[in-house]
């Protein structure tokens, strides 16, 4: 606990926060890719919208419980759609995240060497 606000924890959640703001609108677009997917194969299959969105964001997530899943060709046509843009979304998320470590690791390693 005592390292939880140093200068790295505190240099990787401001670039973190920063990098999540410049990739915001692709990894929002993707989220609305998911949904509206989501949705028209709900309708397609009978579901509610709210099954529909859950359906869509455990598949994206690939967790895929399997307590909803489609049956006809087009909506699993579709889900694997949504699982690319969820592995996209994810891939996004990680190299986010990879890059915000990488830079505040550099900027600790730099004020380590200073000292």
């Amino acid at each position: 606990m005592p390292y939880l606000f140093t200068g790295l924890t505190t240099t990787f959640l401001k670039e973190f926060t920063f990098d999540l703001w410049v990739t915001s609108p692709l990894l929002l677009s993707l989220a609305l890719v998911v949904t509206v997917l989501g949705q028209f194969v709900g309708k397609k299959e009978g579901w509610s919208s709210f099954d529909s969105f859950y359906w869509s964001f455990i598949t994206a997530t690939t967790v895929g419980y399997g307590d909803i899943r489609p049956h006809r060709r087009g909506s699993k046509i579709l889900s694997i759609v949504i699982a690319l843009s969820g592995l996209t979304f994810t891939g996004i998320l990680v190299a986010v995240a990879v890059h915000s470590a990488t830079i505040a690791l550099a900027a600790h390693d730099a004020s380590m060497k200073a000292r």
